[in-house]
């Protein structure tokens, strides 16, 4: 038995060795050439890897789907494992072609493609922005003289912000018609426009394991996503369990994944707009865990890695008794996007403030650093509980206190 594990990102974040210990099943990896060199990371060899390679170009590559289905009759792959985004529709790709277990495309599909997810919550009545697909630059005039500005552009299957622009102006609108390709090379629209929804922005986060939500809780973001060279810290909090806005974002959580569906075992990250007037509206749904810190607030929360679990029960493996529950204490994440410049000092990690239970930074002193290209292209990253809210807040204010006044760039 053989499980091949399509991988973006740290290593050493998903130990899929660790996680798999008690298997008995060997592991191919096939993985991205940037992000390995990125994080300084080396591929794994020996036991239970029996193959780990990486390849360029695998964010959008069409060649890496094609070669994870080489790996998978080469080997004699038995289960597929994707936990990262850019995955999601290859992992059940590779299913549906090979009869595997697990996700597969039109689940995928609905958490992935950004249109095909607004078209499934219209017809389950979930609030969503207005929104056009765009097969032309008058779709996108035609949609803006409808609606006014700012209207939001996105690419349909976009990650990480990338891409993600506000316009606010006619010029701007135009200037940002040039830079973009709005049609694939097979003609298919590929980008989105949508009203801009005034209000703060929240997520919803959890796991489903044996078909059933096994931990669900919002937090709410103290930042645009968008705006990803900022240069404060980005602070995202769980909110209280006696905060009415929590019960209703459980709610609505319960109800989109109803909608969505999804297979048995996964994680799933919903971002939602709380609007000026009160009213809840889905922005995006991801059937993967929550990027930058969420995973990490989601341990403190629930006490195990939103990732780890649903991959080890799609392999059949048993997971510690989880129970839905509110969480026992509160957590959030301070982050700091990279600012360009040397990096001539950081903060001494040995007087870490009360409260830090993880602090990570991605460059070291004498590096020359350049600017944030995406929303989780970090410089520094802490985690941070407290009894409540507020005292996460209070401890979270801080560390973004005692950083900046450690941080020292050319």
């Amino acid at each position: 038995m053989t499980t091949l594990v399509l991988h973006r990102g740290s290593l050493r974040a998903n130990p899929y060795e660790r996680w798999l210990a008690d298997h008995g099943e060997k592991l191919v990896l096939l993985g991205s050439a940037q992000q390995l060199a990125l994080f300084g990371e080396e591929l794994p060899t020996g036991a239970p890897y029996l193959h780990a390679e990486v390849l360029d170009d695998y964010d959008t590559g069409p060649h890496v789907l094609e070669r994870a289905a080489e790996l998978v009759e080469e080997f004699g792959v038995t289960d597929v494992v994707a936990c990262q985004e850019f995955d999601i529709e290859r992992a059940a790709a590779l299913r549906e072609r090979y009869g595997l277990p697990g996700q597969r495309p039109d689940s995928a599909r609905v958490y992935r493609d950004k249109w095909e997810m607004k078209q499934a919550a219209v017809r389950a009545g979930i609030p969503v922005a207005d929104h056009t697909l765009l097969g032309s630059a008058a779709d996108l005039e035609a949609f803006a003289d409808r609606h006014g500005f700012p209207v939001v552009l996105k690419p349909r299957k976009g990650v990480l912000s990338i891409g993600v622009a506000v316009l606010r102006t006619r010029e701007e609108l135009r200037r940002r018609l040039r830079e973009v390709e709005l049609l694939a090379p097979d003609g298919t629209p590929q980008w989105l426009a949508e009203t801009f929804v005034e209000g703060s922005m929240c997520h919803i986060d959890g796991t489903v394991l044996d078909g059933r939500i096994t931990t669900l809780w919002p937090s709410q973001y103290q930042y645009a996503l968008a705006d990803f060279r900022d240069r404060k810290g980005r602070v995202d909090m769980a909110l209280d369990v006696a905060d009415p806005l929590a019960r209703r974002l459980v709610a609505f959580g319960e109800r989109v994944l109803e909608a969505f569906g999804g297979p048995e075992h996964f994680a799933f990250h919903i971002e939602v707009f709380h609007t000026t007037g009160g009213d809840l509206v889905l922005c995006e749904a991801a059937s993967r865990a929550g990027g930058a810190g969420v995973r990490d607030v989601q341990r403190v929360l629930f006490g195990f890695d939103p990732m780890e679990y649903p991959v080890r029960r799609q392999l059949g493996l048993p997971v510690s008794a989880v129970e839905r529950r509110d969480p026992d204490r509160l957590a959030g994440q301070l982050l700091f996007t990279k600012r360009p410049g040397v990096l001539r000092a950081l903060p001494d990690p040995a007087a870490l403030p009360p409260g830090v239970v993880k602090y990570t930074t991605y460059a070291e002193v004498g590096q020359s650093v350049p600017d944030a290209t995406h929303s989780g292209d970090f410089l520094a990253a802490f985690v941070v509980t407290g009894a409540d809210r507020a005292e996460t807040e209070a401890r979270i204010r801080v560390a973004e206190t005692w950083f900046l006044a450690g941080l020292d760039m050319a």
